[in-house]
């Protein structure tokens, strides 16, 4: 057996210590939560109006590459199975194959950001007043802020149209207002609908200073929290910029790639534009299970490590050609309160490295700064803010006799290997359910012949917990059932009773007749208003009326039939109707064709509820519900509401018995309500209550239900 079927991992939690609060431990354990909300904002992106003022503002702020992006559709399902495989311990995604991740590289090809440079840290806000007077021109009315944050649909509806005739004052703050709504619907979008928080706006004052800044480095450090984020089990949004991290999948595994870009322009950079977006079309409605499964059974072949290797390079900008080596930095990415660890040592095989056994991350808390207003971040985190100063001196490098071997041993041992159970949950049951049956089919059938007391202790605690364990799943009774072979045969050789209770639609009235309604073995189920009852026996008392035939009260409707066949009855159902008084309840019988036999029929009950009251009545049957006072079938699932089932008992008169060998041979055998004078006996029957009953094939296999013609 696959050992991931029972542990997923991690074997060692050296690593993945968070794995109790990570959603693949919820998804384990049956809890879907399905497709992620996804957050990003670049709907309304085209409907801005930049004149040539503004073009090159943003331009000289590094904007240029990332507001050529146009929107596109996001596949909510592949993000979200991505997010099962993202780990916050590591900020990598740890795949079959091994760990990979977004890296500083992938951010300056595919959205054109500066990767280095000055870190994205500022002032907070809490309110938005101040901040959007200063560097707007004019703050929004109550209903468009919120806090520190102002709504993206405030800043479209006043400056997605800069005037041609306007002054560079008011350029230059149509400008910053259209930044605030680029970074605040695409890399820094968040979770709070169509709001950015106004603490980016000092950071646009001087568009050249701006331009310093490394953006990319921030997106990434906003894209790793909001990941983490997402990868909590209780999270059920993600935020981000989800168009860098679909596109980054796209290039790196071969799972629901959609068609490429074909037109010309398209072939330029930023390398993002050459995706269309998600797969569309009649056969493309995949969900988070379909691509679960696809990344649980990722092969190697499905992995792109070096996706932007034949590239036309000469369309990649000298700025950031220049840096693409801080993409194997170590080093800490920083987004104001957001500082997050870049561990490109973990994934060496995307720059076409060996892959070694990484050395241990140290486990880091991270911290919500900045909550009040007018805090300087820069002052809090010194420590991260040195590590990004240090990131030239951090650089990866390779090791040309690193054994890959060694690292997947390693790893296989320290990750999660699947997030999907290879055998669903009902299946896990239905198969333990099995099991208990066959343990307490044994323990019933095991000889107590020749055991000591305590194994005879031993077999009777089996006996007890296995039941125990399938007394409260419905289809699991209490008796031991029959091996398969046996009960195949069972069900051919044996007759089958049905109690049919009207418990839902309307009742009968008093005057309507039951009509008893045949059915297969295969066809009957246990649902609602039927209960099968298998094992039905009515022992006649000992040394009383033996070879008599059994004659059956019917109503005023269709009579009883009796066919007579050589070896079996079959078919034999049982019909009740509960209403507000015993009235037409009838007992349909099959019996043998031959005429010339007297038909003995030997009914065993398994009773259902309490015990069987003495019949003892030697004037006449004026009530079944009188002579059996307190014989019950009670219904185990349920389902019809405890009502109590009566069963009508015959008493059989010998006066009459000389009449029924020249009544067999009529098709259409009258109804026949016998009373015997004589004193007539009955058994008290001990009344055993399962706890539920199955379908026919599970009832079959409980015991004998003998019908001896």
């Amino acid at each position: 057996m696959d050992p991931c079927t029972t542990n997923p991992g991690p074997i060692d939690p050296l690593v993945l210590y968070d794995q109790e609060k990570h959603v693949s431990s919820a998804v384990w354990d049956g809890q879907e939560r399905g497709a992620l909300r996804c957050h990003e904002h670049t709907s309304k992106l085209g409907e801005w109006r930049l004149t040539p003022e503004q073009i090159e503002l943003v331009e000289r702020a590094g904007f240029g590459y990332l507001r050529k992006i146009p929107a596109i559709s996001l596949d909510n399902p592949l993000i979200s199975a991505l997010v099962e495989r993202w780990r916050k311990e590591t900020n990598t995604f740890h795949f079959t194959v091994g760990e990979m991740t977004v890296t500083l590289q992938d951010v300056a090809y595919l959205l054109g950001l500066a990767i280095d440079g000055k870190p994205v840290i500022g002032v907070t806000h809490t309110t938005c007043n101040m901040v959007c007077e200063k560097y707007l021109g004019r703050a929004p009315d109550s209903n468009y802020a919120s806090g520190g944050m102002v709504k993206l649909s405030w800043l479209k509806e006043f400056f997605s149209q800069c005037p041609d005739d306007a002054p560079i004052e008011e350029i230059e703050c149509h400008t910053r207002a259209y930044l605030l709504y680029l970074v605040g619907s695409t890399i820094f979008s968040t979770t709070t609908g169509n709001k950015v928080p106004v603490m980016y706006l000092p950071l646009f004052e001087d568009f050249e200073e701006a331009g310093k800044y490394a953006w990319g480095a921030a997106a990434l450090a906003f894209l790793y929290r909001a990941l983490g984020n997402a990868s909590v089990k209780s999270q059920s949004t993600i935020c981000g910029c989800l168009t860098l991290l679909q596109c980054w999948s796209y290039y790196h595994l071969n799972i629901g790639r959609p068609k490429l870009n074909r037109d010309p322009v398209h072939h330029h950079f930023p390398f993002v534009l050459r995706w269309k977006g998600k797969q569309s079309g009649p056969t493309t409605n995949r969900d988070v299970v379909f691509y679960r499964k696809a990344l649980d059974s990722l092969k190697p072949t499905d992995v792109e490590w070096l996706p932007y290797k034949y590239m036309d390079s000469t369309v990649i900008p000298e700025d950031i050609r220049n840096t693409l080596f801080l993409g194997r930095s170590k080093t800490m990415l920083i987004c104001f309160d957001k500082a997050e660890r870049h561990l490109p040592n973990r994934c060496l095989r995307q720059y076409g490295m060996p892959q070694p056994i990484p050395e241990d991350v140290s486990q880091w808390v991270r911290k919500s700064r900045g909550v009040d207003g007018g805090v300087d971040l820069s002052g809090k985190m010194e420590s991260e803010l040195s590590e990004w100063a240090d990131r030239h001196l951090t650089i990866v490098e390779s090791d040309d006799e690193v054994d890959e071997n060694e690292y997947m041993q390693w790893y296989l041992r320290i990750t999660r290997k699947v997030v999907g159970r290879p055998i669903s949950l009902s299946s896990e049951f239905q198969r333990t359910i099995s099991g208990l049956r066959e343990i307490s089919y044994l323990a019933d059938t095991f000889s107590m012949k020749g055991l000591d007391p305590e194994q005879f202790d031993s077999i009777s605690r089996i006996r007890c917990i296995a039941q125990e364990c399938l007394k409260d799943q419905v289809g699991s009774p209490v008796v031991a059932s029959s091996p398969p072979a046996a009960s195949e045969l069972g069900k051919r050789t044996r007759g089958k009773e049905r109690v049919r209770r009207k418990g839902s639609g309307k009742r009968r009235r008093s005057n309507d007749t039951m009509e008893g309604n045949a059915a297969s073995e295969d066809e009957s189920q246990f649902c609602g208003a039927f209960v099968e009852v298998d094992q039905l026996h009515l022992r006649q008392a000992e040394g009383e009326v033996d070879h008599l035939p059994l004659c059956i009260t019917a109503g005023d409707g269709d009579p009883a039939q009796l066919y007579d066949e050589p070896d079996k009855v079959e078919n034999m159902q049982l019909h009740d109707s509960i209403t507000n008084e015993v009235d037409g309840s009838h007992i349909s019988h099959v019996a043998g064709e031959n005429d010339q036999q007297m038909v003995e029929v030997e009914m065993e009950i398994v009773p259902q509820s309490s015990q069987f009251g003495d019949a003892t009545n030697d004037s006449e049957v004026n009530n079944a519900a009188n002579e059996l006072n307190h014989s019950t079938i009670s219904d185990a699932t349920n389902g019809v509401n405890d009502k109590q089932v009566p069963l009508e008992t015959d008493n059989i008169n010998e006066s009459q018995i000389h009449d029924i060998a020249d009544k067999v041979n009529d098709p259409q055998l009258p109804a026949v309500t016998i009373v015997n004078d004589q004193e007539a006996k009955i058994e008290e029957e001990d009344i055993i209550q399962p706890p539920c009953l199955e379908n026919t094939e599970d009832l079959g296999d409980q015991g004998d239900n003998s019908v001896a013609a």
